[in-house]
């Protein structure tokens, strides 16, 4: 298999299954796909691409706000028929899609929700190169995506799909970036597929197994992990983030035995467990927090003694039990992305049963570059793994002011993207020619922690772009610090400041629910966030957080002060106001410090 679309035939042949791809319809009923049903939805799709005047190297867009069976099969046909997908965030701006549509000369897009018809077709009037706009969603005045699919030219694909080749561009995918215009990334077939035969191994699914897919497939995170439970047969059940907890959501009811996720969601529902053990009384209060604190030193593989191994027994039966069946009582691993994760979200969640595995890579390459196992010895917590077979890294300490062995991550690989969308000059600088061999220049920080067997595990200690400067000329990681303040469950959001001051400070943003649990614990009565900010005892608790937690860094490291924000840091506001984070939820640091400018101002005066 070279091409992605190659993957529609292997399962065909190898894994036929019934339920390939499912998500719920109108009435909250899951539907599902057969192999057969999408391999033949897929080339019809394609058949009509063609036919409407689709050319090998003709862009199409897709954007949908949840993941959906429809999605993967136009991205398959647009395969198929030669295009190049460029798949869209949902929660972008107009103005976002007017100039990704425009430098990619998209010839027609797929939508899911009908309000993205609008976002679309109010960007068409300044895209000319954009024709038809399709909809996923039946409506009477608008085409509907079935409208192109042609039953009578598949035959005529073959010619077309005998010329691709896995070294044809396949996909340009927008990052969502934290500072200026979005960088279209080009990946290959090979791109993609490398790192969907290479990974394979890393997600324990067998054939028919059910697997939950929420986070968007826009992002080559989700979208490669779909390619790899297609090629090993999974049952995928597509859904959206809205539903996932409680007796009628989507992890009862499908009971998946893997998924995907970044850190927030993972944060999220540790505050919501917290929350709850903060809720209960007497023993069973108790009961919880003892349990929850084994958690505190757990390591894979730990050897326990006797009475430890009791201690544990009786905290799984009482405690963690219940939070496994929270996740539908099947979930036998998650790999978590994107961004780092804190090392006390992962003890807390491996100490209940529940296996997470954090994985590291970037849109450009593909994503997949290093990843923790399931296997005796391969997972270093703290670490996002080691490198997956073919990829090389190395650790560049030549420039920069690190810690000893720390320096920018350089990547090699057949993984490694074609380069920037019409960016020749950008896409020079992001590579390096080092020893014979092109290397690609991550922009992340870290340094090799040795493990058993000679592994080399990664460890991820900043951003290059993100690290600050203090006004004594010491640089500074905000991201390790932020990491390990929001491990505590009244802290929802921080950003470190403190570029050119003579001390660092953070804007933090409390978690509203855990604050007023603990407000009322303590008997001081709520009226609103606003105001509760500004509470003397409030601000003794953060201030207390932040003395308990400033002796694990160094001095300059320190946090001397802090401003407390009413309101959470968001990827998309309804007001159209601009957002605080990216779609994968990465600070927008530059749009913080605007936005709260007087704020920081205050803290200095």
């Amino acid at each position: 298999m070279t091409r992605l679309f190659d993957l529609l035939y292997h399962q065909v042949e190898n894994h036929p299954n019934e339920t390939a791809v499912s998500s719920r319809d109108a009435s909250g009923n899951w539907i599902s796909y057969s192999s057969r049903e999408v391999l033949d939805a897929a080339e019809q799709a394609a058949s009509g691409l063609v036919k409407a005047g689709l050319r090998p190297g003709d862009t199409v867009a897709i954007v949908a706000y949840k993941n959906r069976p429809e999605w993967l099969i136009m991205d398959f046909a647009i395969q198929m028929a030669g295009g190049i997908s460029i798949p869209l965030y949902p929660t972008i701006s107009i103005g976002e899609y007017e100039y990704i549509l425009n430098e990619a000369e998209v010839k027609m897009a797929f939508c899911g929700a009908l309000d993205l018809y609008d976002k679309l077709t109010a960007a068409q009037k300044k895209t000319p190169t954009l024709g038809t706009i399709y909809t996923f969603d039946s409506h009477p005045d608008r085409p509907f995506w079935k409208d192109i699919f042609d039953a009578e030219g598949i035959s005529a694909l073959q010619p077309i799909k005998d010329t691709i080749k896995g070294s044809d561009l396949v996909t340009i995918i927008y990052t969502s970036g934290t500072t200026g215009n979005p960088k279209g990334v080009m990946l290959t077939h090979s791109n993609i597929m490398f790192v969907v035969l290479e990974t394979s191994n890393l997600f324990l699914t067998e054939a028919g197994e059910k697997v939950l897919s929420f986070l968007p497939m826009c992002h080559i995170y989700e979208r490669a992990v779909s390619f790899v439970y297609y090629f090993k047969g999974a049952s995928v059940y597509y859904c959206g983030t809205d539903n996932l907890s409680g007796p009628d959501g989507d992890l009862a009811s499908v009971k998946p035995v893997a998924f995907t996720t970044v850190p927030r969601l993972l944060e999220k529902i540790y505050e919501a467990i917290y929350n709850k053990g903060l809720a209960l009384e007497g023993a069973k209060r108790n009961l919880f927090f003892w349990a929850l604190s084994l958690t505190d030193n757990y390591e894979p593989e730990q050897k326990l003694s006797f009475i430890n191994g009791l201690k544990w027994k009786v905290a799984d039966k009482l405690i963690f039990s219940k939070w496994r069946a929270a996740l539908g009582g099947n979930v036998r691993m998650i790999v978590t992305g994107a961004a780092p994760c804190p090392v006390k979200i992962l003890r807390v969640f491996c100490g209940a049963g529940i296996n997470i595995k954090e994985a590291y890579g970037l849109t450009e390459t593909s994503p997949t570059l290093t990843g923790n196992r399931m296997e005796p010895g391969g997972t270093l917590l703290g670490t996002v793994g080691y490198a997956i077979d073919g990829v090389d890294l190395r650790i560049d300490t030549s420039a920069g002011d690190y810690g000893e062995g720390e320096g920018e991550i350089l990547a090699h690989g057949p993984n490694v993207m074609l380069g920037y969308y019409k960016k020749p000059e950008v896409t020079a600088e992001v590579f390096r020619e080092i020893d014979g061999k092109k290397w690609f220049c991550t922009g992340d920080i870290g340094k090799f922690i040795p493990g058993e067997g000679g592994r080399q595990f990664l460890k991820i200690t900043d951003r290059k772009k993100e690290l600050l400067k203090t006004s004594g000329g010491k640089y500074v990681a905000p991201a390790p610090i932020e990491n390990r303040f929001r491990e505590d469950f009244l802290v929802e959001q921080i950003m470190v400041v403190g570029e050119k001051q003579k001390f660092v400070s953070a804007l933090i943003v409390p978690a509203e629910e855990a604050l007023k649990n603990w407000c009322e614990h303590k008997g001081i009565p709520w009226t609103s966030i606003g105001e509760m900010i500004t509470h003397p005892k409030v601000l003794g608790k953060y201030q207390k957080i932040i003395d308990g937690l400033n002796p694990e860094f160094s001095h300059i490291e320190q946090i001397k002060k802090f401003k407390l924000v009413p309101y959470q840091w968001l990827p998309v506001h309804e007001d159209q106001s601009e957002s605080e984070l990216t779609p994968t939820l990465k600070l927008k640091r530059r749009v913080i410090r605007k936005k709260f400018e007087n704020e920081i101002a205050e803290i200095y005066t």
